[in-house]
């Protein structure tokens, strides 16, 4: 295990570079400088982070293009006319209503808060709480507006119904992760790194497999959860900086 920790934690250090950015779906929000830009984008650009990643990205432009490249102060200040242009956007099986219901949540929710980090500590009273449970309530917290379409709950992951919730794992990477590298934000600090859990893809969940580190036949919440355990095993404070080392591995190395 210490073989395999010295081999991860080389490859975290040679994919964990800005070099990571241009060509991953983390390069949306990185076009932004205003927190919540950051927070809207990289929330969007992970929940869209199906399918081929130059396809994701072109989406994501064309989206916050239709937003004038300022997202926040659209959310605070568009018209009901304003919304028109979203009748026409899609990606995969997220469409317009879809969007139109992301940016309805999105509005009412900064007109009370100042960061979407609060949509995840909703319900926490105090400590550190499993983010089993935040996950849990954010997606409770997320549909909990009277208009909120069934067909769209789909698109955010709960592990209450057993998902491996990669990208909404993902986007919590971006936002709390901390480090000098200057790929992930770290504009969070109440959600710490040790309580993160590893975005489990396709790549990540193959090679995790390959090097021992994933037991469970089937990919779900308790496969990201068994995977998380033997990175902290690594890294008991940032044990996500793993996803680096292993997505890294599988798709550019092909492991």
């Amino acid at each position: 295990m210490m073989d395999l920790k010295g081999f991860l934690d080389e490859k975290v250090e040679q994919y964990n570079q800005p070099g990571f950015i241009p060509n991953d779906p983390i390069s949306i929000p990185h076009r932004f400088s205003k927190k919540q830009d950051i927070e809207i984008t990289g929330f969007f650009a992970s929940i869209l982070a199906w399918g081929q990643r130059k396809t994701i990205i072109n989406k994501c432009i064309e989206l916050f293009e239709r937003m004038d490249n300022a997202p926040h102060e659209f959310l605070m200040n568009h018209q009901e006319s304003d919304l028109q242009i979203f009748l026409s956007f899609k990606h995969r099986t997220f469409n317009d209503i879809d969007t139109l219901y992301f940016i309805h949540f999105l509005s009412w929710f900064y007109q009370n808060h100042d960061s979407l980090e609060e949509a995840f500590l909703i319900e926490r009273k105090s400590g550190d709480v499993p983010m089993e449970k935040l996950l849990i309530s954010f997606h409770e917290f997320f549909f909990s507006l009277p208009d909120a379409p069934q067909r769209t709950r789909k698109h955010i992951a709960t592990p209450a119904r057993k998902a491996a919730c990669k990208r909404i794992n993902m986007f919590l990477r971006w936002m709390v992760r901390k480090d000098d590298k200057g790929v992930d934000f770290g504009i969070w600090n109440k959600i710490q790194p040790s309580q993160l859990i590893c975005p489990c893809d396709l790549h990540v969940d193959r090679v995790g497999r390959k090097l021992g580190l994933i037991t469970r036949k089937q990919t779900d919440w308790l496969t990201a959860l068994e995977l998380t355990d033997k990175l902290l095993e690594f890294d008991p404070l940032d044990p996500v900086k793993y996803d680096f080392a292993l997505f890294g591995l599988g798709i550019e190395e092909k492991f």
